[in-house]
């Protein structure tokens, strides 16, 4: 079965003006779409509401990574012509593998100056996929002639400058290293945070630097031939041992993104036992992958043949997937970075008493 699974198989007509531009004023006031993997049957809920279904016992794994301003505009030094580098991982001290536009002007040994002079760089190799191998030099400490002279780095398929850079955070953000953020958990507030822990939901964070892994664009046709590039992930000794209990008392694993969704799984051994540590991952979650771990996901909807497509339809089916996301674009919803959300789920009974 997986020679046979195509890019084509993952594709969906998306109006445009469905990409949303903007962050609502309310993060857990979007809408949510609830799907029963098991059945393919789909609900319509806000996100907030969410907490109605989660149960006591449940462990909510979340990716605490923060946005860095990474995206740097700057001018070729012979030249004066404009370049942009998109940080996307730290290799060593001063070295980091970067995304350069226009490539073709950026080859080894070329220099860019950013701002007033007081960030420099220089282009040292041509890494994996094109990426550009980058060292830079400064005056003071780097993070904070980043801050000064870098831009938040949001996808291209959003075009309206975002006035609030903390919009593109989640509330629970801490390491710094991603290129972009981890998206399914922009929805949620400190307090929805708190309703949800004091249901009796474990709340545990690990870390995945969003990079060129996570979105590059598919481009053969036949998906096995796609290689993922690596980021790194951490899991802590405390939450692999939290998860490791809530597995063992049979509680659901319910991992807040496709982000933590991989770092668990890259974790996790055959029997879904997580081992604490750190290391890159280029793990690629495709239909007839068997998930060691996740039991449900929360995520939001994501590009037409893209690698998160294929994770999500690894987990709830392909066909009810594409089902659910036309079923989406029918009723308007709000898709990508700054949009809506869906829950993959199981079977689900409501609390005696709670209103349906």
């Amino acid at each position: 079965m997986r020679e046979q699974l195509k890019k084509s198989d993952f594709y969906y007509d998306l109006p445009q003006e469905l990409i949303a531009q903007v962050p609502l004023q309310d993060r857990s006031g979007s809408r949510l779409l609830m799907l029963h993997k098991e059945s393919g049957r789909t609900e319509h809920h806000i996100f907030r509401e969410i907490a109605e279904y989660l149960r006591p016992g449940d462990c909510l794994v979340l990716n605490n990574t923060k946005v860095i301003p990474a995206r740097l505009l700057g001018v070729k030094e012979d030249t004066g012509a404009a370049v942009e580098v998109l940080l996307l991982k730290r290799r060593e001290d001063d070295v980091w593998e970067t995304l350069v536009r226009p490539g073709r002007k950026l080859r080894p040994g070329a220099k860019v100056s950013f701002g007033d002079g007081s960030l420099r760089a220089e282009v040292i190799d041509i890494a994996q996929e094109g990426s550009r191998l980058v060292r830079f030099t400064y005056d003071g400490i780097f993070e904070e002639a980043l801050d000064r002279l870098g831009e938040m780095p949001l996808p291209p398929y959003i075009k309206q400058k975002l006035e609030d850079g903390t919009r593109y955070q989640t509330v629970y953000a801490k390491y710094d290293g991603s290129a972009a953020a981890p998206t399914a958990g922009l929805h949620f507030t400190e307090a929805l945070l708190e309703q949800i822990a004091q249901k009796g939901v474990e709340l545990v964070y690990v870390t995945l630097h969003v990079g060129l892994g996570t979105f590059r664009p598919v481009k053969t046709e036949n998906i096995l031939d796609h290689h993922m590039h690596e980021e790194f992930y951490q899991v802590t000794e405390e939450a692999a041992a939290r998860i490791n209990r809530a597995k063992a008392r049979g509680s659901r694993i319910i991992c807040v993104g496709t982000t933590s969704c991989r770092t668990v799984e890259s974790a996790a051994d055959e029997d879904g036992r997580i081992t604490a540590g750190s290391g890159n991952t280029d793990i690629f979650i495709y239909p007839g992958y068997r998930f060691k771990a996740t039991d449900c996901l929360i995520t939001n909807f994501h590009l037409p043949e893209s690698t998160l497509m294929m994770l999500v339809s690894a987990l709830a089916g392909r066909e009810n997937i594409m089902r659910a996301y036309e079923e989406a674009v029918r009723e308007r919803y709000r898709f990508f970075s700054f949009g809506d959300a869906m829950f993959i789920t199981d079977s689900f009974q409501k609390e005696p008493g709670e209103a349906e």
